[in-house]
């Protein structure tokens, strides 16, 4: 793909764990990027959204990264892959997505000398929330790293909603005047806008579209399903294992729920817009989140949504406003809002509206992207 574009000669790097998350999250953030004459790289793993990425336009520059390693030595050799990087493309401006990025490419913008360093807490992560005894551990550390590392001049650090921002900055590990509150990554609701339902068979469709980690809700939805298995309802469940994450459910595990068949499994879906279209409601019982970008997206479509009372899930849903918070780790809380919500079809236009008004004050693109160029010093990028 051929790009006509005058660079101002300013590089500026996008950083995450996976290609994944930078085509899913930040391909339109680049887009603009470059529209304004910005040089944007993107820094991440190999994996099958590179070639995306690449296809795009980008520049992109691999960087060896096993997000399960707990190894010291290892995670000193992230470390130093960074530096070597930041030292070749001497960026004026480094953006770290997820908590290794976060991390270690601050100390190496640190130690190269980049500019300006801005950090996204897009979720507390399996670190924080997963209870196992060597996470457990570990945490301590981690926090007491990340206070090290986010508590310098330089560094900005943004929060996708309130929860995790006050915990921050009441930890100690960010000062309250370098946090800023910029909630999601956004959604083009051009794109995502309300379309006539399509129902098979006069069937409603619930479904789930996540990640398969255990974090966000799948048992529980596996449990709702299979208590409403006599009530003429599709459960479909959009998403796959992501085995870099120690929180992701095995291969075999996804067999065993597929040969229940309580709910359909449509694997990686790559139009959303067309899966949210088929579905009735969207759900999502996750036990905790950044701000959920299924959600708005569903939102921006006039789409009803039920979703647990943690962090985050709270930014988009406002209950009996444009959805429904059930506790968290509830299964038959989850199910009775399915069927309350099912059974009053004018409750579910009525959230359907609000939603999309929502999605369009809160949560809209440009308004994202305008937000997050003023934390880079660069304007108003969205408009």
């Amino acid at each position: 793909m051929r790009i006509s574009i005058r660079y101002t000669g300013l590089k500026i790097l996008l950083v995450a764990n996976t290609s994944w998350y930078l085509y899913n999250f930040r391909l339109s953030h680049a887009r603009r990027l470059r529209e304004l004459g910005y040089m944007p790289v993107f820094v991440s793993p190999r994996d099958e959204f590179t070639g995306k990425l690449a296809s795009q336009g980008f520049e992109w520059v691999e960087l060896g990264l096993n997000r399960r390693s707990m190894n010291p030595i290892a995670e000193l050799g992230v470390l130093v892959r960074l530096v070597r990087i930041y030292f070749k493309h001497k960026p004026s401006l480094v953006h770290h997505f997820t908590i290794k990025c976060v991390l270690y490419g601050t100390i190496a913008a640190r130690v190269s000398g980049a500019r300006r360093i801005v950090n996204s807490v897009t979720g507390l992560g399996h670190v924080f929330l997963d209870q196992r005894p060597v996470v457990r551990i570990v945490r301590p550390f981690v926090m007491r790293l990340y206070r090290a590392v986010l508590n310098s001049e330089r560094v900005t650090t943004i929060f996708q909603n309130g929860d995790d921002m006050d915990f921050f900055v009441k930890s100690r590990i960010v000062r309250p005047e370098k946090a800023c509150l910029i909630r999601s990554s956004g959604v083009n609701t051009e794109h995502f806008k309300p379309e006539p339902r399509r129902e098979t068979a006069g069937r409603p469709v619930v479904l789930f579209a996540s990640r398969l980690l255990r974090e966000k809700g799948v048992l529980e939805f596996m449990s709702a399903a299979r208590s409403l298995g006599n009530s003429n309802i599709r459960f479909v469940i959009a998403g796959q294992p992501d085995h870099g994450n120690p929180s992701s459910f095995t291969d075999a595990e996804i067999q065993l729920f597929k040969s229940e068949g309580v709910a359909e499994f449509a694997g990686h879906v790559a139009n959303m817009k067309e899966l949210i279209l088929d579905s009735t409601i969207v759900v999502l019982p996750s036990y905790r989140e950044g701000v959920p970008k299924i959600l708005i997206e569903a939102l921006a479509m006039e789409r009803p949504v039920i979703a647990t009372d943690v962090p985050g899930c709270r930014e988009a849903v406002e209950h009996m406003k444009n959805g429904m918070l059930v506790p968290v780790r509830s299964a038959v809380a989850l199910a009775d809002a399915i069927v309350a919500l099912l059974k009053n079809e004018k409750m579910m236009r009525e959230f359907g509206r609000y939603g999309r008004e929502k999605a369009i004050r809160d949560f809209s693109e440009a308004k994202v992207i305008a937000s997050t160029f003023d934390v880079y010093g660069i304007g108003r990028g969205g408009e």
